[in-house]
């Protein structure tokens, strides 16, 4: 199936490294970034794996859950994680699905239905496109995704960054610019009138254009 941002993400049961879930049920009411990799012991996934882990106080702050998906039994998940704690100096505490009948990696579109119904004997070339990274709303509905190849890791600074960003735009009628970090000025929605900005911004904006209005970020 082809999912598209705003689609509901699709529910599915699982065993993880921290025991069977329903995934909807195991989200709550909260934010979760689910991550998938193509094959156990990868090297460059084997680094984002360790830098998640460490980035996981702050996702957790923000009421943010992660789960990461591997193309390989959850016994096998169990020996990467402990290279993973040695070489990159953090345990991974988040739970990751095992899914060795590739069940859940087709159910997000990121192999082909024709792909097989076992992760044995595929290397992760051939598991290569399921190398995605979703982030999902308390609503249980996408509300984006980053596809990367095999050997670019992924900057899951970037996401945390988004994750703010979103968490703004869901309580204020506002948009963050490019490259904006928290604290940057943001910038009005051209659905907000005249007459309502000056109600919620009664010190003004900077407005180089009519539709372009600058406003520091609300509290």
């Amino acid at each position: 199936m082809s999912l598209r941002i705003n689609d509901e993400a699709p529910d599915f049961s699982a065993e993880t490294t921290q025991g069977p879930l329903r995934f909807h049920e195991w989200m709550g009411d909260g934010w979760t970034v689910l991550f998938s990799h193509p094959k156990d012991f990868t090297p460059v996934c084997t680094t984002e794996l360790g830098y998640m882990a460490g980035l996981q106080p702050e996702f957790a702050a923000r009421n943010c859950k992660i789960i990461g998906l591997s193309v390989d039994p959850v016994s096998s998940h169990g020996k990467w994680a402990a290279d993973i704690e040695e070489t990159q100096g953090h345990a991974v505490n988040f739970p990751m699905i095992g899914d060795p009948e590739l069940k859940i990696a087709k159910l997000y579109g990121m192999l082909p239905a024709d792909a097989g119904t076992t992760s044995e004997g595929r290397t992760a070339a051939t598991n290569a496109t399921v190398r995605t990274v979703f982030m999902i709303g308390p609503d249980k509905k996408i509300k984006l995704m980053l596809s990367y190849p095999m050997s670019t890791g992924r900057n899951f600074d970037e996401v945390l960054r988004v994750l703010d960003s979103m968490q703004l735009t869901a309580k204020h009628k506002v948009a963050t610019p490019v490259n904006w970090k928290s604290g940057d000025d943001v910038i009005i929605l051209p659905s907000v009138l005249e007459e309502e900005a000056k109600q919620k911004y009664p010190d003004g904006w900077k407005a180089p254009k009519p539709y372009l209005r600058f406003v520091p970020q609300p509290k």
